[in-house]
């Protein structure tokens, strides 16, 4: 499978409409960047029920600002419509399978009710400082 170029027009439809979408950040200047693109393309045709995505963040500023990209290649992993994963950085093919391997073996209704325990906790405190 191709990776998916994103832009703020199409990145929310993305996530929000695949179970697992993996997202590089990257500029066609950065050497690791370079480095990591075959790593990243190879893994899109083994994991093909996964979303490979790419965000240019030359031509997405916005989307790279809104997500505090300060380093690339960045690599986020979204599943379920959560943030898994945001690291600098590029990853061997290793290390790449392990990331899928671990997000994939996430018990994702663990996961929502631990962030939906820490949003009550956050209204609760606001409303005792309010």
């Amino acid at each position: 499978m191709a990776t998916v170029d994103l832009t703020k027009d199409n990145f929310e439809d993305m996530v929000t409409k695949n179970d697992m979408v993996i997202v590089d950040f990257w500029a066609p200047w950065c050497g690791p960047c370079k480095g990591f693109a075959p790593i990243f393309e190879a893994a899109s045709d083994k994991y093909q029920d996964v979303v490979f995505a790419k965000v240019n963040t030359d031509d997405e500023q916005e989307l790279a600002g809104y997500f505090n990209i300060r380093s690339i290649p960045t690599l986020m992993v979204f599943r379920e419509k959560v943030i898994l994963l945001s690291q600098p950085g590029a990853l061997p093919a290793a290390g790449l399978d392990s990331v899928i391997t671990q997000a994939r073996a996430l018990d994702m209704e663990t996961v929502h009710k631990e962030i939906a325990g820490q949003e009550a906790l956050l209204k609760a405190r606001d409303r005792r400082a309010g």
